[in-house]
């Protein structure tokens, strides 16, 4: 089970929310999601974790790995795609299939990700939880080619359709759950709010 996060630090994380929260709000509120996501995928059980840090060498993403019993490692060189092909395709190598996920989508349950490696056993090549935005907010797979990733407009509405594109020339077998949301804007940190999914946060108007 692998999960993807950039080091919570003012600046640099959730920028798109910084002008509603601050700098600092918007780097605490990424922690806060970080933490939802590692205690649901402790929750599901699907045995070791790894936290790819971006960067590594992060206190906060340090202390998570004691608290929720992870391995730190760092994201490799490249773009979104590229990192996201390296770290699931190390993982294949010791293991049947690969689950890998964000840190931004606090709807995610443990439900969804047994769901996932249920798809993955069950003989399915990949697994999708869609995201409203148009990307993906998890990809499982059972084995990896650099093609699903290569000349992605990452962060595009398109992402999740060129992706089904990508799997149907290589005639794989995929499944996708039920689509969920991402905390990115504004009007998805309201959503948040009212949703109480982090429990109680702040509201900002």
């Amino acid at each position: 089970m692998l999960v993807f996060a950039k080091a919570p630090r003012p600046g640099l994380a959730k920028t798109r929310l910084a002008p509603l929260l601050g700098a600092e709000g918007a780097a605490a509120l990424h922690a806060k999601l970080i933490k939802h996501t590692l205690e649901t995928a402790r929750r599901a059980g699907l045995g070791d974790l790894e936290l790819h840090g971006d960067p590594a060498d992060d206190d906060f993403l340090r202390f998570c790995t004691g608290r929720y019993d992870a391995r730190l490692l760092p994201q490799t060189a490249g773009n979104l795609g590229e990192r996201m092909c390296a770290a699931l395709m190390q993982a294949l190598r010791t293991c049947a299939y690969a689950i890998l996920v964000g840190s931004d989508c606090p709807a995610l349950t443990a439900r969804h990700l047994r769901l996932a490696a249920k798809a993955l056993e069950d003989g399915r090549d990949a697994v999708f939880v869609p995201a409203e935005d148009g990307g993906y907010a998890l990809i499982g797979l059972a084995r990896c080619d650099a093609r699903i990733f290569q000349a992605i407009a990452w962060g595009t509405a398109q992402v999740m359709e060129e992706t089904r594109s990508r799997l149907t020339r290589l005639a794989w077998q995929w499944q996708e759950l039920e689509t969920l949301w991402d905390v990115d804007t504004p009007d998805d940190y309201r959503r948040l709010v009212a949703s109480g999914l982090l429990g109680r946060t702040e509201s900002a108007k």
